[in-house]
């Protein structure tokens, strides 16, 4: 079982307490998009096999919106951070690469 703990509440919440919202950081596209950016945004998702940064809920909490990465792999939690940040805090990444020299960096 997962076990995040929710940036604005500090509670260390089990899955079951939480709402996942799947990818963090898509670049959304509106009006004026051609239908290939619209359909990417709908439709395509990464689901790769290592670190990942996902959206999840604090639904049985605070209610509030927050990301997390996560290696899809061994379900091993890497941090979590606010929902507003643009990209992932740099020494999350740091804590990251430091477990898994080999992973390329945030794109």
């Amino acid at each position: 079982m997962l076990i995040l703990e929710c940036p604005y509440c500090g509670v260390k919440a089990e899955e079951t307490e939480l709402t996942p919202g799947y990818e963090a950081h898509l670049k959304r596209f509106g009006p004026g998009s051609s239908d290939t950016e619209f359909e990417d945004y709908m439709f395509a998702r990464k689901n790769p096999k290592g670190v990942h940064f996902e959206r999840w809920r604090h639904v049985y909490g605070c209610g509030k919106w927050f990301l997390a990465a996560r290696d899809t792999n061994t379900l091993e939690v890497f941090g979590t951070y606010p929902a507003q940040s643009s990209a992932p805090p740099a020494d999350l990444q740091d804590k990251i690469k430091a477990k898994r020299p080999d992973w390329k960096g945030y794109k």
